[in-house]
């Protein structure tokens, strides 16, 4: 196995993807991406007005993360490392990631794509979204987005953590699987946590 290279902090909306990402980065001292910023005018408009993009509106989405994912890695410098000793861990990226054919096209960035999937109840997650001000993402696309979420197979490199806990608290744990996936010589480096 390839060791983690760009983490791609993935979830439904609301789970907290763009608060962990940042401190994950902060954390790793890399460079952090918000895949909302990678949306052209017209999904957001889409989203805004309350429906779904499908699987066209999303294809140019990923393939311009992915190219983000594919410059860190081909273009970094020497590894990079935290105080927790992770190496080689070149960026981060919040994407939704919700389907395994979006992962297969994220993951076309290069070895090393290693997703750390946020997870939580759709009653936590509906009642985190209630507070939430200034996104484009309506409340009720959430469950158009539970509906598309599948969880990693246990061929993609990634962990699954609960979003139950405080996000510096989910850092720690993702700092942990990484180093644990950046020493594994060999299976999935999928974990649960």
């Amino acid at each position: 196995m390839t060791p983690p290279q760009v983490v791609v902090v993935m979830g439904v909306s609301g789970t907290g993807k763009t608060t962990v990402g940042r401190l994950l980065a902060d954390e790793l001292a890399v460079a952090y991406a918000e895949a909302d910023s990678f949306h052209p005018p017209a999904n957001i408009a889409k989203m805004s007005a309350g429906t779904p993009l499908d699987d066209a509106d999303r294809e140019p989405w990923l393939d311009a993360i992915a190219a983000w994912a594919r410059e860190r890695v081909e273009h970094a410098g020497a590894a990079t490392s935290s105080p927790y000793g992770v190496r080689g861990v070149r960026g981060v990226v919040s994407c939704s990631a919700l389907k395994r054919a979006y992962r297969d096209r994220l993951r076309g960035a290069g070895p090393g794509v290693f997703f750390l999937h946020l997870d939580g109840p759709p009653e936590l997650i509906t009642e985190r979204l209630g507070g939430r001000q200034g996104h484009f993402m309506p409340r009720t696309l959430l469950d158009s987005q539970y509906a598309d979420l599948q969880p990693l197979q246990a061929d993609e490199a990634g962990v699954v953590l609960s979003v139950a806990e405080d996000p510096e608290s989910i850092v720690r744990k993702a700092v942990t699987a990484l180093e644990r996936a950046a020493g594994a010589d060999n299976g999935s480096g999928q974990a649960t946590g």
